[in-house]
This record gives C-alpha cells, sequence and structure tokens, in this order.
C-alpha cells in the first residue's frame, strides 16, 4: 500500500530541490516587529524546558486583552511559492499587503479552551457530531485493507478526549488545541473579541520578514536537526522523532521566527478565515473526509496553514509557511488547531 505513495513523494521531493539550492533570505531584525512588542511580557518559550514547564496560559491572561500575542506593523510580502505545489504559485508577482494586526504566539492550547468553555458552556461540534477523525500508526493489515488506512472516524472523541473516550488532556494543558472546527475556533476568538487569521496574514506572520529559498527547505538547524515538529522517517508506520516528539508536541518547543512566533510551521495545522480555492491535485495528502460517517454533510473547504507532525519528505511535504491544505470547516481532525488575530481599529 505505501509503494505508490512513495514513488509519487519522490517526484514531490524533487519539486522542492531547485529551490533549495538558491541563496537564503538576508537575517536582520525583521522591520515588521513592532517596538510595542519589547516592553510587553512576550511567552517565554523555545525549549524542551521551557514548554515542558509551560502551563498553557500566558501571563495575564483574560486580565490583558491582548496576552499572549505579538503585534506585527503591515506591510508587503511575496504569497506563495514558486517552489512548491501548483495551488502555491504566486498570483502575478505575488506582491501581497496586509495591514497591521496582532497575533498569538502560539497555537491556543487546552488550557486556554477550557477556560472558553468554563466560562461560556460552549458545547465544540465533535461533541455535537459524536465524534471525530484520529491519527494512528496502522499495522500492515489495515495498509492492504484500504486507503488513508491512518485516519479513522473515532465516536467520543473530542478536543477533551482526543484519543475517544477514556482518554482526556489531564496534564496536556500546555499542548495545541485539537478536534476543533473553523467554528469552534471563530467563537473561541470572538469570545476574546478576535477573529481568525486570513491566509494572507498568516502567511505574512509565517515567513516573518523572510523571502528565500529556505522557506521551502525542511526546517533544520545549521547541524542538521529538525527545527519543527514534523514527520521524520517512513510515513505513516515509522516516525523515528528526531524532531524530540512522535505526535503533537507542547508549544513552544522550537525556537520562535523572527516574529517571536512559535510553532508557525508544524505541530498542528492552524485554520484561517478563507475559502479553499486553487487547484485540486492529487499529492496524496489524505483526504480525512473520507472516513467521515457517510450520511455527514459536507461543508465548505478551508484553507489550512503551516502543516503539521504528520508531513514528511515522503508525504505531504507541507512543513514550509508557503503551503496550503484544504479542511471541510466542520471536521473536526487530530492535527488541525488554530491561532488568533487582533487587527488594528478593531
Amino acid at each position: 500500500m505505501l509503494r505508490p505513495l512513495l514513488i509519487g513523494a519522490t517526484a514531490v521531493t524533487a519539486l522542492f530541490a531547485a529551490g533549495f539550492s538558491a541563496a537564503v533570505a538576508t537575517r536582520g531584525e525583521p522591520s515588521a516587529f513592532d517596538s510595542v512588542n519589547r516592553d510587553r511580557p512576550l511567552v517565554a518559550l523555545g525549549s524542551e524546558r521551557q514548554c515542558e514547564r509551560y502551563a498553557g496560559l500566558p501571563a495575564h491572561w483574560r486580565d490583558d486583552p491582548k496576552a499572549g500575542m505579538v503585534r506585527l506593523r503591515g506591510g508587503e510580502f511575496v504569497m506563495g511559492s514558486r517552489s512548491g505545489y501548483a495551488d502555491e504559485r504566486p498570483a502575478g508577482d505575488g506582491r501581497t499587503r496586509v495591514g497591521g494586526f496582532w497575533i498569538d504566539q502560539t497555537d491556543v492550547t487546552n488550557a486556554q479552551f477550557a477556560v472558553f468553555v468554563r466560562a461560556t458552556g460552549y458545547v465544540s461540534e465533535a461533541h455535537r457530531q459524536g465524534g471525530a477523525v484520529v491519527f494512528h500508526v496502522p499495522t500492515p493489515e489495515e495498509m492492504n485493507a484500504r486507503d488513508l488506512a491512518w485516519w479513522t472516524w473515532v465516536k467520543g472523541a473530542s478536543w477533551d478526549h482526543p484519543s475517544g473516550p477514556g482518554s482526556n488532556i489531564e496534564g496536556r494543558g500546555n499542548l495545541p488545541v485539537t478536534m476543533i472546527t473553523q467554528n469552534d475556533a471563530l467563537a473561541y476568538a470572538r469570545w476574546l473579541g478576535r477573529d481568525l487569521p486570513t491566509e494572507a496574514e498568516w502567511e505574512y506572520a509565517g515567513k516573518a520578514g523572510h523571502d528565500g529559498a529556505d522557506l521551502d527547505a525542511a526546517p533544520r538547524d545549521a547541524s542538521g536537526k529538525p527545527t519543527a515538529n514534523y514527520w521524520q522517517g517512513a510515513f505513516p508506520v515509522l516516525d523515528s522523532h528526531e524532531d524530540g516528539h512522535a505526535g503533537l508536541a507542547p508549544v513552544g518547543c522550537y525556537a520562535a521566527n523572527d516574529f517571536r512566533l512559535y510553532d508557525m510551521i508544524g505541530n498542528a495545522w492552524e485554520w484561517t478565515k478563507d475559502p479553499y480555492t486553487g487547484p485540486h491535485q492529487s499529492h496524496s495528502n489524505g483526504d480525512t473526509a473520507a472516513v467521515a460517517p457517510p450520511a455527514r454533510r459536507h461543508d465548505t473547504p478551508m484553507v489550512i496553514k503551516g502543516g503539521s507532525f504528520l508531513c514528511s519528505r515522503d508525504y505531504c511535504v507541507r512543513y514550509r509557511a508557503s503551503s496550503r491544505e484544504q479542511q471541510e470547516a466542520d471536521l473536526p481532525a487530530s492535527h488541525i488547531g488554530f491561532r488568533t488575530v487582533l487587527r488594528d481599529g478593531a
């Protein structure tokens, strides 16, 4: 079952190879990172020790309406990639302008979402639908029996029961909240007077002032160590967790980008507010809707950004700021989370 997937992935790897040899963007202090941030108590993360000790709630959260956020000045950037998949190609010269906005430093955590639920009584769509799509490492028998054997619709799975009935998030307040639909994410954001980012806002923040071939490379440091949580090994049967994590990691275990944002690449995909348009090429990313109950109605495909712990060199190849994927707005899954924004003037 793996052979066709891996053969197709060889072509994908070759697709990016040409881009890797180009000169990388010049490093420096990014002009969009507003100086107001230097006077704010930013979340102190970026290492294994720090992320393990983090409780999942930024300092002054709920007292300061912008707690856990940084402000980015508006500006122009090149949206998309000429080295990636067909639906990532820039429109025209790709120059795109966004206004100024605040954005969460990390994905919204289980701890933050739990406070929201306690305060409002909100019932997530996974609870209302009676389940969610969950990843597991498939057996050889499962791989031979069906496509997308790593995805299963699990009855009773939800943000607070991530593996189904009997599981819980005790001791996992610092992990990204997942099994969240776009409506769930919007409900949380609006509770705080915020919104979800547009695709352009998300990519502007993810690229952090850079525009070079390194944006299309697998995220590794100068010594070759992974700098994000993505899959190393043969997907979906062997994750060598060279990056230190198999499955979801706590937020902020890796260094922030130059806008002081953590986990923009890997760990969990992130919802945007934009509908998905573009080529629907067969890149074997694994449509989670294929394992949802047959009677479930299909909702609008929305753009998700950033890749997840499931992206690897032989599957997905979306651990990049320009990457984009579609997800039905009301379909909860174990590899999708979100962060919020607050636009200037809102």
